[in-house]
Formats: structure tokens, sequence, C-alpha cells
């Protein structure tokens, strides 16, 4: 019975991993999808497509994949992605900047309000959370990607992020309810990615 209790464990996880994956390899097909159609299909030509491409493979995204995103952007079939940024505040009023590519604003502002509201956040208008969470760059992408490139030999990990300006202390019962917010969040298929200011000591990360 135990080794039976442990290969259903292991099924059982390795079909939450599958799933995890399944999401993750949708999210960076999008991405590569827009990058190239909003410019050149040619990834040297494209420093979004490039990093976005870059991306997606440190993460073992298959070859296939990546070119069936490429094809779809050239076929004229890829639906109509917005790019919308949502800002609001978790649990002890941690800043939250949520990034999404959707084909209806309507439903993904309702579910990103909702999902805040559920776990103990609330949404808050553009900018709002502005004194907390920089974009670490004011220039355009494909300069600032180049530049990086160019002083980082081509990185892997090259990407523009969001930089906290201050930190958020978490406790413990803070950052459970923070991870709930970021999973339920990251969860939605038209969220790309989410970046918080929240700051953990490492026992509080390790009881994590």
């Amino acid at each position: 019975m135990a080794g039976h209790s442990k290969w259903a464990n292991i099924q059982h996880r390795k079909g939450r991993q599958d799933a995890v994956r399944a999401k993750l390899f949708s999210k960076f097909s999008k991405e590569i999808t827009v990058a190239a159609k909003m410019g050149d299909p040619d990834p040297d030509k494209n420093p979004r497509l490039r990093l976005a491409i870059k991306e997606a493979k440190a993460q073992s995204m298959p070859k296939d994949n990546i070119e069936r995103a490429i094809k779809k952007a050239q076929g004229g079939d890829a639906e109509d992605y917005e790019e919308i940024r949502y800002e609001g505040y978790g649990p002890n009023g941690v800043a939250v900047i949520v990034e999404a590519m959707t084909d209806n604003r309507n439903r993904t502002a309702s579910n990103v309000r909702s999902t805040f509201s559920k776990n103990g956040g609330n949404l808050g208008e553009t900018g709002s959370v502005g004194g907390h969470v920089i974009w670490c760059a004011d220039t355009d992408l494909g300069e600032v990607a180049t530049a990086l490139e160019a002083a980082l030999g081509e990185s892997d990990s090259t990407k523009l992020v969001w930089k906290p300006v201050t930190t958020t202390e978490m406790d413990l019962e803070g950052m459970q309810k923070l991870m709930k917010l970021i999973e339920a969040l990251e969860d939605d298929d038209d969220v790309q990615r989410v970046t918080t200011n929240f700051e953990a000591s490492d026992e509080i990360m390790a009881q994590l």
C-alpha cells in the first residue's frame, strides 16, 4: 500500500508539474507571437522577440512550440492581444504589479480585480504603486534590450524588470497570503507576470 500511495503521489505531483509547465509555455507562446507580430519575425532583427525566445528556451520550451508561435504571427491568424498593466496592493500593503496580455480587456480587469479582493488585496489605479516599484529603464524597449545584450554578452537572463524602490517587510502569515494571491494571479491565462516589493527573512522563506 505504501508503494502504491507513493506512486500515486508521484503521479499527482507530475500531473501538477505538467499543468504548470503547459501554462508557462502558453504564456511564452503569447509573448513570442505578440513580439513577432509587432516587429520583424526574424529574432536577429527584433530584440523583443529575441529576448522572448531566450526566456522560453531557458525554461526548456520545445523548438517546435517557438516556431509555431512565430508562424502564427506571420500567418495573420494571431489574436489581437492588448498589453495592460494593473497595479494594486496585497496583504500588509505590499505593492503588486500585474502585466497581462488579453483579447478582452473587460474580462481580464474583472478577473484581476476579483482575484485581488478574494486574497486580501485591492486593485488600484495605474500609477498607484509608482512610489514603491519602478521600471528599470525609461527608454525604448528595443534600445534597452540591445544595450543590455551588448553589455552582458547575449545573456539568457537579460530582460527588463520592475525594480522595488522601497520594500514591504512581511511576516509568515502575510507571506502565506501573498503567495496565494500571486499564485491565483499567475493562474490566470491572461496574466504574463506578477511583480511585488515584498521583503522577508530567510527564516520566513524557509518556513514557506
